[in-house]
């Protein structure tokens, strides 16, 4: 664990050293996002003009809800999105070879050796509407329901990288990404509205077999709701369940790879 620990720190090292050599590139990134975070909550203001609630809540829990919204999009892009998104071509090219000689877990090497440092500013903006969003509530949330929230806002960004990978994982096997990284990302904008707004099997789906709307709906719901335990349960089940898939699929497709010394 020392080990991993030290590894992951030389990688902030080069990735911020990085960072600061392509300086309009890292203001770019935070002039970006910032006005992403600036068109949603104009969105979410703009829908509670004409309705009092969305999916159950009201606006003033929809604010909490879109800061997760934030806050997830701002550490996948800053811990996991650079990785995943060159993952395809080192398979395609046998780069892939790099990663596997290491005496390390080729998983945790490929999934965070790049720290996308022109993301970490936006990532503290992330954190600081959170903050405002959690403190102006109207109501007192107690210290154990936002420890909880906080908790379960992480594991979701765990699931959203497993899903990701997820995603990518069959390129093993068909070596175009392009679509795959289409379907992912379609399917990731529901994570950005509230799991209430979709019924039947439509949301059975969504927090199943393609659990998008467990990323930030249910870590919001242990934060409002009266019952937690089921909320909790079924995060940890499914997020637990794919991240199994995740290690067998990643198994057989190491033994489908075509490296490049073979």
């Amino acid at each position: 664990m020392i080990r991993y620990a030290r590894l992951y720190l030389y990688f902030l090292r080069f990735s911020f050293s990085r960072a600061m050599e392509f300086r309009v590139d890292f203001f770019f990134r935070i002039f970006m996002d910032s006005l992403f975070y600036a068109v949603s909550l104009a969105f979410f203001w703009v829908i509670y003009k004409h309705s009092p609630f969305m999916g159950g809540w009201n606006f003033d829990q929809a604010l909490v809800f879109a800061a997760g919204v934030f806050l997830n999009d701002a550490l996948h892009m800053t811990l996991f999105s650079n990785n995943l998104w060159w993952f395809p071509v080192f398979v395609n090219k046998g780069d892939l070879d790099y990663y596997l000689v290491r005496p390390v877990s080729s998983l945790f090497f490929l999934s965070l050796r790049d720290f996308a440092a022109n993301s970490f500013i936006n990532l503290l903006i992330a954190v600081t509407i959170l903050v405002w969003a959690l403190t102006r509530y109207p109501e007192p949330l107690g210290v154990e329901r936002v420890t909880l929230y906080c908790g379960l806002l992480l594991l979701g960004v765990f699931l959203g990288y497993v899903l990701n990978f997820l995603f990518l994982v069959p390129v093993f096997w068909m070596h175009n990404a392009s679509g795959l990284r289409e379907t992912y990302f379609g399917l990731g904008q529901l994570s950005g509205r509230p799991d209430g707004i979709f019924t039947g099997w439509v949301r059975r789906l969504l927090t199943s077999l393609l659990p998008f709307a467990l990323i930030i709906s249910f870590p919001t719901r242990a934060l409002f709701d009266a019952e937690v335990g089921s909320v909790v349960l079924q995060m940890l089940a499914v997020t637990g369940g794919l991240f199994g898939v995740l290690l067998l699929l990643w198994r057989f497709g190491l033994r489908a790879y075509a490296s490049a010394s073979s």
